[in-house]
């Protein structure tokens, strides 16, 4: 295992298991990829509000974090479909200008559902 300056430089799912030299499933990680990485970071960020002593405690938390994830996965844990879409029906999910919520015409355009109106021209 590498140093925690190490840790904070990786951005693929596949370094994240190499780097904590976990076997994995190189299909089931292409199928979930998404999946894992958003419980793997869930669990990364409770770790923040932590001291865990040192990094090298810090390291085998995220090691055992991202081994539970994957192991969940692996074992058939399916998130449900509302888990998944769930950022899509919220202000600050726009999709044509912006991924945060400094969008200014995000409106509910029914039932709750909220999208950009913002017409936006595209020039080459």
């Amino acid at each position: 295992m590498g140093t925690l300056d190490e840790f904070q430089k990786i951005t693929d799912t596949e370094d994240f298991f190499e780097f904590f030299d976990l076997a994995y499933d190189e299909r089931l990680v292409q199928v979930k990829r998404f999946h894992i990485m958003k419980k793997f970071g869930e669990l990364v960020e409770k770790a923040k509000g932590h001291d865990m002593g040192s990094d090298t405690k810090l390291l085998e938390y995220y090691r055992f974090a991202l081994l539970t994830v994957y192991k969940n996965f692996e074992n058939g844990y399916s998130p449900s479909a509302a888990d998944v879409w769930e950022m899509f029906d919220k202000p600050s999910a726009c999709g044509t200008c912006s991924t945060s919520s400094s969008c200014s015409t995000i409106e509910e355009v029914s039932n709750g559902v909220h999208a950009c109106t913002t017409n936006h021209t595209i020039s080459f």
